[in-house]
């Protein structure tokens, strides 16, 4: 029996459509991805809800209020809730054109109104709305000054647009968006927001990549020929940059990675998520949750009531095995006993 009610456990729906399409496998369907979620149970314990990416084809960000609605009865009707969403702001690039930086804001506002429709529903009373700069680093490196502001221009103006809704934005640490792509870079761009309802989304796999200064050599931490045996230095490593990032941290993805890069499409050279049994993994996921979720003295910082799974760009094959969720399952409950509480 577990102790710890607090985090809430989610299971993220977006892996069904990250990495899937034309050229790669079929995205994986909605309802599937919330049966899988429903389905899985370790001893007695099961997800207490998702985290959605407001993306097509799982879900059209222009849905009137009655089809937000029937979706949260739906999610509901699995016994789940609902805590962060995902804004679909890849058309409106911040380093783009006005129009684009426009078109970003907007989506960023549609994606809060989703939010507030789920609230009210009752299937939504925790969570943040996740962005990222939806540009590459080659685009943000031309001029990293110059864009920097430009980013923190566009969060900003979309962040007044949350605050209207009472939503907090979280800037996603993955190294393929220009200006997020190493743990000084993000902070700079977050501390250029100027603005209390920004912060920061830490996904485990991804903050590794920080590390090793992979699209960022001059910020990277781990030495070039790095042992990944050598725990002691890990550790450090590790400590650097979440004593920087932690503060800002208000959402958190548990996943596992095994040191090395993967990507396709826009998402290029990004985090490889590995599975939660993987051999190859270089964290000790439950452990290492802790440098997110406690402060430098050891304290639970209890920034967010929840935590999420977050596994993009599996086969198929593995997404649609039920022992795949339970084992991810396993992990955030370890993670939970460590770090938890009521």
């Amino acid at each position: 029996m577990q102790n710890n009610s607090f985090p809430k456990l989610h299971n993220a729906t977006w892996p069904g459509i990250v990495g899937k399409g034309p050229d790669s496998e079929p995205p994986i369907s909605f309802d599937t991805m919330l049966e899988m979620t429903a389905a899985a149970e370790v001893d007695g314990i099961k997800f207490d809800g998702v985290d959605l990416g407001l993306l097509d084809p799982h879900i059209n960000i222009d849905s009137s209020d009655d089809e937000i609605k029937r979706i949260a009865d739906k999610i509901a009707s699995h016994g789940l809730k609902v805590g962060s969403l995902v804004a679909p702001i890849w058309g409106g690039p911040t380093l783009g054109s006005d129009d684009d930086r426009k078109t970003f804001v907007e989506m960023v506002r549609k994606s809060c109104h989703f939010g507030k429709v789920l609230r009210a529903h009752g299937v939504r009373s925790y969570g943040v709305i996740r962005i990222d700069s939806a540009s590459s680093p080659e685009e943000w490196a031309k001029d990293p000054v110059g864009n920097t502001k430009l980013v923190a221009k566009t969060f900003r103006e979309a962040c007044d647009v949350a605050a209207d809704y009472d939503e907090k934005l979280a800037a996603e640490g993955e190294i393929c968006w220009g200006g997020m792509h190493s743990w000084k870079s993000m902070v700079d761009t977050l501390e250029a927001v100027d603005r209390p309802n920004i912060g920061f989304q830490a996904d485990m796999s991804h903050t590794l990549l920080y590390l090793l200064g992979y699209n960022a050599p001059e910020h990277r931490i781990l030495p070039q020929d790095f042992d990944w045996n050598d725990r002691q230095t890990l550790t450090e490593a590790l400590k650097k940059v979440t004593d920087a990032l932690r503060p800002w941290t208000i959402d958190f993805h548990v996943a596992q990675n095994d040191g090395t890069v993967h990507g396709t499409g826009s998402h290029d050279k990004t985090g490889r998520h590995c599975l939660a049994t993987d051999p190859n993994g270089k964290l000790d996921v439950a452990n290492d949750a802790g440098f997110w979720l406690r402060n430098e003295n050891g304290t639970l910082t209890k920034a967010f009531e929840h935590i999420c799974w977050d596994g993009c760009m599996f086969d198929n094959a593995v997404l649609t095995k039920q022992q795949t969720w339970n084992d991810i399952l396993t992990t955030l409950i370890k993670v939970r006993e460590l770090h938890g509480w009521n």
